[in-house]
């Protein structure tokens, strides 16, 4: 029954309450996380049938998503991007990110409440969460010096703030049971040898998000570079560190190239 308020089931007894230490314990690690961001990596594909759609009609149904996305934007970050000539199986990706996870499914249901949404589909989606990693970075030291304190960094950790590369790249990341099996020291020492080859592509930008429990993946990353040749170069150089072997799966993989929203849906007919 939807309209019975909900943890009051009757003949039942209440759930212990939750002691005043652990009330503080838990309000401050809901104080530490509150600056996180949920994402969302959004992967679209309109169906042939809406080409076949007299082009006025068209017009006015892109006009329509147009609107939609650009005034949502204005509340939270929602970057576009095209896939067409680099996927077969979808056209666009919209890159989401929010500290409220409302905003996520008011801009799900609104699209799907467009005329275009009728036409479109959703081969892949992924949800992630932003956090601070738990290995150290010893190239955090050079970031403190460029950019200052401790708290910029903090904030950096944990916001999405792209930094305008014409290219994204973006994967699911599953890691193998026998990595969790290992100790902090032992993936430590793997995540160094990780750490310094991504520091000598700098023009390549990651963004890690996890996903543990929120969807399929453990992680899913994103990699920003206006050189599409520089990211296939820095990815060759990782798949030869040790850390390598404990991939599970990062499959599939998206090349985006950045575009406003009305510039993919004209990409797409």
């Amino acid at each position: 029954m939807y309209d019975r308020p909900r943890g009051t089931r009757p003949g039942l007894p209440p759930r212990p309450a939750l002691d005043t230490d652990a009330i503080e314990r838990i309000r401050q690690e809901q104080e530490k996380a509150k600056d996180r961001e949920f994402v969302r990596f959004s992967f679209y594909r309109v169906r042939p049938q809406w080409r076949r759609q007299p082009a006025a009609e068209r017009d006015e149904q892109k006009r329509e998503l147009v609107e939609l996305v650009q005034r949502m934007g204005g509340e939270f970050m929602v970057y576009a991007y095209s896939l067409v000539g680099t996927r077969g199986d979808c056209d666009f990706m919209l890159w989401q990110a929010t500290r409220d996870l409302e905003h996520l499914h008011r801009l799900a249901a609104a699209i799907n409440r467009t005329a275009l949404g009728a036409y479109l589909e959703l081969p892949y989606s992924y949800f992630a969460l932003t956090r601070r990693s738990i290995y150290l970075n010893k190239y955090e030291e050079q970031y403190l010096s460029k950019y200052g304190g401790a708290a910029p960094l903090e904030h950096a950790r944990i916001a999405i703030n792209p930094q305008g590369s014409k290219y994204l790249f973006v994967y699911p990341f599953v890691k193998t049971r026998e990595w969790y099996a290992l100790s902090q020291e032992e993936r430590q020492r793997m995540m160094d040898e990780h750490i310094r080859v991504g520091h000598e592509w700098p023009d390549v930008k990651l963004n890690t998000t996890y996903s543990y429990g929120l969807d399929d993946q453990e992680f899913v990353v994103a990699f920003e570079t206006d050189h599409v040749a520089r990211f296939l170069d820095l990815l060759m150089a990782l798949r030869l560190t040790v850390a390598s072997k404990y991939t599970l799966r990062d499959t599939p993989s998206f090349t985006c190239v950045a575009m406003s929203v009305g510039e993919c849906l004209e990409a797409i007919g």
